[in-house]
């Protein structure tokens, strides 16, 4: 048996067979061609193009059924990929002045835009790159008439790969592939995104020792709750697989009694447990697992991956069926949040050396009435349909939160005197995930009907860590005593002016953390749908007043590690 360890990346466990995907099998010859033969090699060129954009434009549509419009639109980036007018001329040039036949022109055309990328010291725009090299890796292997993985799988499988592209990921048979494993990757990467969205385990940068351990037709477990992959597991391991996975299986469906039950402890203290959402697509599995509303719908997403900014029709539509699918539960929708590790290249941003501490989301709104008023009108508008709630992100101090405010009120303004109709008492909060906001709470608290603290960037700029930053993810902690603080003083604050306060970052579905939650007074729980009917559950094995002496006492320990392990020991 061999341990190997890498990334978790999508959670779940799958035993099965292992498949490897080789892309070292590609062999492209490089000798030159002679001058006559330039014409049909562009030729060959042209028709694999036309043959990428088909098979592009169908997947386009396949992923925008199984996982939404917003992930398709991966393949809608890869589209323009094809359509650059930098892209074909290069290859082009490269046959002509180079005498390359076509498939090795593709490739040194790839291999440099991707070296460009790989260079790049942002980790979203690193991974771009592997983009560039799917999109060549499409042409290529239309030119040289390769089959793609998916016509291999004929039973189920697990993939091990060096690292798995968009396309990849995207046409694998879910009722045939079980999981996957790559020697390369991140968190962040697109494969890494699309397996958890369709709900395959994976394990992602187990490094080279993957494929020199590695064959096919081996046994193989993939643990993508702990990133523990397991080659040829000896008998006893493969046996307290079966029963992990035989337990897991149970306890999803023993969890769904939970699914219409009100979030409440077992003395009756009710509290909200919503979802965190991306797309429209994201409401079902909300509303599936018993998600009282929503609590971060990250409208970002409606602006990725496209060439120009949303119009306010597209937003006003998105939104109203939003809504109308929640009926009357609430629905916190985060204006535009870009900048940092998400960029739109139709905007033009300037490069920045700290982008987590630069030129993003409100701040960027605020400058731009092209973006921010059209989003603003359109949410006015679709908050005539349900229970609309806009919360600004990035908030850092109280002029920021009234310049936003007076957005809204010169827009209302704009929509009266176009005699269209909006809400005009739609509630307005503000997401606090920067230690400022925390220090001027009490200020800020008198401006909004609510908070939502957002702990994935509020540990980032607590704790000075790039929560995209692999070498030093540990410290990236809920657990930290100096995060856990931020966030009782940000509940006093809103408390104190009646207001109610929610955590839409990650922590808010951390089953350890729930009782410390609970107890400094969390009003709501915003998370991934999968978490939803665990953390209802949790709930109920808690009265409030356990949970608010166990807050108080874990306020007062030092260390990360002590949090967790008294966490661990008061866990019921």
């Amino acid at each position: 048996m061999i341990l190997l360890e890498g990334i978790a990346a999508s959670p779940g466990i799958a035993i099965g067979k292992s498949l490897l995907k080789e892309d070292k099998e590609i062999e492209i010859n490089k000798e030159k061609i002679k001058s006559e033969q330039v014409e049909s090699e562009i030729e060959k060129l042209h028709d694999a193009l036309a043959e990428s954009k088909k098979s592009l434009l169908q997947l386009k549509e396949e992923t925008a059924e199984k996982l939404g419009k917003e992930k398709a639109e991966i393949f809608g980036a890869h589209l323009m990929i094809l359509d650059d007018p930098e892209v074909i001329p290069a290859f082009e040039n490269k046959i002509k002045d180079d005498k390359l036949n076509a498939a090795a022109a593709v490739k040194a055309v790839i291999d440099q835009f991707a070296a460009m990328f790989a260079a790049m010291d942002d980790d979203y725009l690193r991974e771009r790159g592997s983009d560039i090299k799917d999109v060549g890796l499409r042409v290529i292997k239309n030119i040289l008439g390769i089959e793609d993985i998916s016509d291999k799988i004929s039973e189920d499988a697990i993939i091990i790969a060096e690292d798995l592209t968009p396309s990849d990921t995207a046409q694998l048979d879910t009722d045939k592939v079980l999981s996957f494993v790559t020697m390369d990757g991140s968190r962040t990467s697109h494969s890494a995104i699309m397996a958890r969205s369709l709900g395959i385990p994976s394990v992602v940068g187990v490094g080279k020792t993957l494929f020199e351990k590695s064959e096919n037709e081996m046994d193989i477990i993939v643990d993508g709750n702990s990133g523990k992959v397991y080659l040829n597991p000896d008998q006893s391991t493969l046996a307290e697989y079966k029963e992990k996975l035989e337990k897991y299986e149970a306890e999803q469906e023993r969890l769904k009694a939970f699914k219409d039950q009100k979030a409440q402890t077992k003395d009756g203290y009710q509290v909200e447990v919503a979802g965190n959402m991306g797309n429209l697509k994201d409401v079902d599995p909300i509303l599936a697992n018993g998600g009282e509303g929503v609590g971060l719908f990250r409208s970002e997403f409606l602006y990725m991956d496209r060439n120009e900014l949303p119009t306010e029709e597209e937003q006003f539509e998105v939104y109203k069926k939003a809504t109308e699918k929640m009926g009357d539960r609430p629905l916190v929708i985060r204006t535009l949040d870009v900048g940092g590790d998400k960029e739109l290249p139709y905007l033009d941003f300037p490069e920045e050396m700290n982008p987590f501490l630069g030129y993003r989301a409100i701040r960027v709104c605020l400058e731009r009435d092209d973006i921010f008023k059209p989003q603003l009108r359109a949410l006015l508008r679709a908050g005539l349909y349900g229970n609309i709630k806009i919360m600004f992100p990035m908030i850092s101090s109280l002029d920021e939160l009234l310049a936003a405010k007076a957005k809204v009120e010169e827009v209302k303004a704009d929509l009266k005197a176009e005699g269209i109709d909006f809400n005009q008492n739609i509630d307005l909060g503000m997401m606090i995930e920067i230690p400022a906001a925390v220090m001027i709470a009490d200020k800020l608290a008198k401006e909004v009907d609510f908070f939502s603290i957002g702990t994935n960037d509020l540990i980032q700029y607590t704790v000075a860590v790039d929560r995209m930053n692999e070498q030093i993810a540990e410290m990236h902690t809920p657990y930290h005593p100096a995060v856990l603080r931020l966030i009782k003083r940000t509940i006093e604050a809103g408390h104190a002016e009646d207001i109610w306060v929610g955590m839409c970052g990650e922590a808010a579905g951390e089953e350890l953390l729930l009782p410390f939650l609970l107890g400094a007074g969390l009003d709501e729980f915003s998370m991934s749908a999968v978490s939803i009917l665990k953390i209802k559950e949790i709930l109920t094995k808690w009265d409030l007043d356990s949970a608010q002496k166990e807050s108080a006492k874990i306020l007062n320990l030092s260390t990360a590690a002590e949090v967790k392990a008294y966490l661990n020991k008061i866990k019921k």
